[in-house]
């Protein structure tokens, strides 16, 4: 019997169980692009709708730019602006640039049925994200 309750006697370690607090956020109006407000004080929510906030606010961060969020936040997607990539292409890399974006959160087990498509110049980008607390539909 070893003295260190993480390793068994042969030397290996085994897993310890890790437990996710309840995701939180800041509740988000998508629709005006603001906080929601409540008696004066801005809303929060937790679970699969803090899941959806972090997403939208992710995706919508440019990664490296702001030197508050770590390297790992925030997508890339802004480089593909002015680039001179076919349409295949620039979805392509639209569609790694979600996958990096995404799954660094624990919370996020997935991504499927990822399309995107060009409305003239515009690059839409519609997926549903599997994550712990169901599954989220996303529209960029």
């Amino acid at each position: 019997m070893s003295i260190f309750p993480f390793i068994d006697e042969i030397g290996e370690v085994q897993a310890m169980p890790v437990s996710l607090p309840v995701p939180k956020e800041y509740a988000w109006d998508f629709q005006r692009g603001d906080f929601i407000r409540e008696d004066g004080k801005i809303a929060a929510v937790e679970g699969r709708e803090a899941i959806k906030i972090w997403i939208y606010k992710a995706l919508h961060t440019t990664r490296y730019r702001w030197p508050v969020y770590s390297w790992n936040y925030g997508s890339e997607l802004e480089t593909l602006i002015g680039t001179s990539y076919s349409h295949a292409a620039t979805q392509s890399e639209a569609k790694r640039y979600v996958g990096e974006c995404l799954l660094v959160n624990p919370y996020i087990k997935g991504i499927k049925d990822l399309h995107t498509s060009f409305q003239e110049e515009k690059l839409n980008i519609t997926f549903t994200a599997v994550t712990d607390y169901g599954e989220v539909m996303i529209h960029v």
